[in-house]
């Protein structure tokens, strides 16, 4: 028989994998699976099982929110293993999962997954770790780690909302130097983000319309910081209706950059904690894993 290792996070999003674990794992069963099931216990675990134990498996199924992907992404590229990923989305935004056209449905998912073909996807590397959609910097960064769990289950996409709005007086600006494959600059930013995505924090399209998640290219964003009232005013109104079309803010593609800066900054992987770091080398690992896709 096929052997399948299935990692899920039994606290993620609203818990509701728990009412359909049976019938994911008979669609496992019955598509010829022998099933190993690991709930995780703690951060990091999903990584370490991944890291262990994936390449004793024909097909690595992972459940959860984005952060919990992340681990076993970053489990098995440290293993560099090729085993290929099946994805079930039971977090409170699921950015991935939308970039695949993953049904919201986990039974569905999990018919999918076993039906599905494989989808060479790029990986975005950081420094000695790797992300699976995005990494950003500045404000808003700590919203998705910030945010009450219990607040998520209950509201989901908008208790990120709520958190945020918190901090929209909070606006930084972080002197950093970009250099990219034909993009340069030194300026103040108060905002940045890295990303193989269609979907970043719920919203569609915020990082364009010709992302393509096997093409090798990384999809910058980069928000210089205001410099007056009108200015906050402009960019805090495009941040909110997820349309960042504005003269403050810079996007291209790259299949690598480097972001320095005098000071540490804060980044997020994936929407977890990503470290503190004065030097950020980023880039693309082409078509490094395949998924089980559903387009």
């Amino acid at each position: 028989m096929k052997k399948l290792l299935f990692i899920y996070n039994p606290r993620s999003g609203k818990g509701l994998i728990r009412t359909h674990l049976v019938d994911i794992l008979d669609v496992f069963t019955k598509a010829d699976y022998l099933v190993t099931v690991h709930p995780t216990q703690e951060s990091g675990d999903a990584e370490y099982f991944a890291r262990e134990y994936a390449d004793q498996y024909d097909l690595v199924v992972a459940s959860g929110g984005d952060g919990t992907l992340d681990e076993v992404v970053n489990g098995m590229m440290e293993a560099n293993s090729k085993v290929p990923i099946g994805y079930i989305p039971s977090g409170s935004t699921n950015d991935f999962g939308s970039s695949l056209s993953i049904p919201k449905d986990m039974l569905e998912a999990a018919n999918r997954i076993v039906k599905g073909s494989l989808f060479p996807c790029d990986i975005g590397a950081f420094n000695e770790k790797n992300f699976v959609y995005v990494t950003a910097f500045g404000m808003f960064t700590e919203v998705s780690y910030e945010t009450d769990q219990g607040m998520k289950n209950s509201l989901g996409h908008m208790a990120y909302v709520i958190e945020a709005a918190k901090k929209v007086w909070n606006i930084p600006a972080l002197h950093m130097k970009v250099e990219a494959d034909n993009y340069s600059c030194e300026d103040d930013f108060t905002y940045g983000m890295v990303s193989n995505a269609k979907s970043i924090g719920g919203m569609k399209n915020l990082t364009g319309d010709n992302v393509e998640l096997d093409d090798g290219l990384l999809e910058v964003t980069l928000v210089h910081t205001p410099k007056n009232p009108k200015e906050l005013s402009e960019i805090l109104a495009a941040l909110f209706i997820g349309d960042l079309e504005s003269p403050l803010v810079t996007k291209f593609q790259t299949e690598k950059i480097r972001f320095s800066s005098e000071y540490p900054v804060a980044w997020t992987m994936d929407g977890e904690r990503g470290g503190e770091h004065t030097e950020v080398n980023i880039f693309n690992r082409k078509q490094r894993l395949n998924f089980v896709s559903f387009n």
